[in-house]
């Protein structure tokens, strides 16, 4: 059985709390607040761990996106409580990882209205949700555009071009590469003459940590 990446939306009320057990994931704050131990974190943050973890809701509640990897054989952990209401989004199973040692890195990518990301390729397999704007994404063959709220999956070897559309856009991703590229670039483009174009995408990372390779 292969693992599994998945993204799942966490609802919780002032009073919400998320008991999660031991597993690599990262969780985004796309609303409100939470503590996790002696951390707050606020809209537009992030926490990575392989731990267990409890969130506790801060204020008028929060809204998350919780990108795990796990075993297929592993439930999703999807509350529904009347302080904390979680749903799937998207999960794929991983047929191929990078070999050798493993990195987990989080960040988020904008563009200005009508930037592009020339056709290029990543050195491992991700999803990723819009978080701002529209997106319209072409590989193999077609062409999807994205909306605020929608996850996609890309499998790092698929060439893909990215353009937005009239205004700035953003979208938040988890990627599982090679531990090589800590502090590095994954983008790798295809075509030699895309390679010194100035460039419209912004990076933040929020996360490049050494992940745990899943059995």
């Amino acid at each position: 059985m292969h693992p599994e990446l998945r993204l799942i939306e966490d609802f919780l009320t002032d009073r919400g709390v998320l008991s999660l057990p031991a597993m690599p994931r990262m969780i985004y704050v796309v609303r409100g607040a939470i503590t996790i131990g002696q951390r707050v974190l606020g809209p537009g943050e992030a926490l990575f761990s392989e731990d267990v973890l409890t969130a506790h809701a801060e204020g008028t509640g929060a809204t998350l996106w919780r990108f795990e990897l796990s075993n297929p054989s592993q439930p999703s952990i999807q509350l529904k409580a009347s302080s904390v209401r979680s749903s799937q989004m998207l999960a794929v199973a991983l047929e191929s990882l990078p070999e050798g040692d493993l990195l987990w890195r989080g960040d988020s990518v904008a563009f200005p209205p009508g930037g592009c990301a020339y056709l290029h390729r990543h050195q491992g397999p991700g999803i990723r949700c819009l978080i701002e704007g529209s997106l319209r994404i072409d590989t193999n063959g077609e062409s999807h555009t994205y909306k605020i709220g929608d996850p996609w999956y890309e499998n790092g070897s698929s060439p893909v071009f990215a353009q937005a559309g009239e205004r700035a856009t953003r979208f938040v991703r988890v990627l599982i590469l090679p531990r090589t590229l800590i502090g590095k670039s994954s983008i790798q483009y295809v075509n030699e003459e895309d390679r010194d174009k100035p460039k419209t995408q912004q990076y933040r990372v929020f996360v490049d940590a050494p992940l745990t390779r899943p059995d």
